[in-house]
């Protein structure tokens, strides 16, 4: 095809292109392979942020709004791909929220689906579904989606915690629903560690039949959690990958505590460099215990202390150190999702 020729065919199919335009259609073949890409390509970037940058500002907040007039006082963890969506990676929200001696966040209820990872302090507590747990450092405490929740202070000094909930992927279906509570704070129909008792000892009831996906029990105590992996720690049976690393799971069915969220707990022995992976879920990491040194393939290597969180974006080969001693660390991802969808892939080096 000669030059003049190929000048007409152009001139053609950008009128040709125009036309569809006009009618709200478009030619797949100038996009597809941004549609169906080779592998996934996440906007997100792997990110770290370092507790001792981000309480001051924590505090900071808590001098200049009250609990109860922000509704939940949060610093919420941007992702610097996502600046204005509030997003820490493409599918998955965190922030971190704080709470004062005698305040109370008031009691409301929505559709998304929340984990509260709790980082500093006590005497703090959570209700859920007129049931109250004791918040300590460590412990996981869920919120089913749909449920009434509030969270108050009956101790002394400041208690922070990470909320991780499922916001952008339940934005992106576009079936978010929120409902502010009559009053400030939900009256309590149960005695605490109702759930833990009737749920958390290996025993269900004869006759129960589950009415959610969620997991029953909505308090995972970390000292419980940390005696698991101490006693783990010490058969020498560690992944190569992951390290000691256990998920949280639904008692009644053995599956992740939410569908849509899955959190874990590891342990890196001191010294243990985990081998090379990735995964197609991402997910948030926070440092409970120790120092780790975390190298995403293609980026220089972050070192973070306690309570320092990193955003992984999915697909990014990883691995994670430990450099002072035993360390711990909680995660939280998508991956329930991408398993229930068959769409969860891993490569490990």
């Amino acid at each position: 095809m000669n030059q003049q020729n190929i000048l007409k065919n152009s001139v053609d199919r950008s009128e040709f292109y125009q036309k569809l335009d006009s009618l709200n259609l478009a030619p797949l073949w100038e996009v597809l392979k941004g549609l169906v890409p080779s592998d996934p390509r996440p906007t997100a970037t792997p990110y770290a942020w370092h507790w001792s940058i981000v309480r001051p500002q924590l505090l900071a907040a808590g001098s200049s709004i009250s609990a109860e007039e922000a509704e939940r006082r949060v610093l919420v963890l941007e992702n610097p791909a996502l600046r204005g969506r509030s997003q820490i990676t493409d599918t998955l929200y965190a922030g971190l929220q704080l709470i004062l001696p005698g305040e109370v966040a008031p009691a409301h209820r929505h559709t998304q689906s929340a984990l509260r990872f709790v980082l500093e302090g006590d005497g703090g507590y959570t209700a859920v579904a007129g049931e109250r747990t004791m918040m300590h450092r460590g412990d996981l405490i869920l919120t089913p989606f749909w449920t009434w929740h509030d969270h108050g202070h009956d101790g002394d000094g400041p208690v922070i915690w990470m909320d991780c909930l499922d916001v952008p992927l339940v934005g992106f279906l576009k079936t978010g629903f929120r409902e502010e509570h009559q009053d400030s704070a939900q009256a309590m129909t149960r005695p605490e560690g109702y759930s833990e008792a009737r749920f958390g000892s290996g025993l269900l009831p004869v006759e129960y039949r589950p009415e959610s996906s969620t997991s029953p029990i909505f308090n995972y105590p970390y000292a419980r959690t940390r005696e698991a992996l101490h006693r783990l720690a010490g058969t020498g049976e560690i992944d190569p990958h992951h390290g000691i690393c256990l998920r949280y799971v639904n008692p009644v069915n053995g599956d992740w505590v939410m569908p849509t969220l899955g959190p874990t707990m590891r342990l890196l022995p001191a010294d243990f460099s985990t081998a090379k992976y990735r995964s197609t879920d991402s997910a948030v990491f926070v440092v409970l215990e120790g120092e780790v040194e975390i190298a995403v393939e293609g980026r220089p290597p972050e070192i973070l202390q306690e309570n320092g969180v990193f955003s992984m974006p999915g697909w990014s080969p990883y691995t994670i150190r430990a450099l002072k001693g035993d360390c711990v660390l909680f995660s939280f991802s998508d991956r329930p999702v991408h398993e229930k969808l068959g769409l969860f892939r891993e490569e490990k080096h």
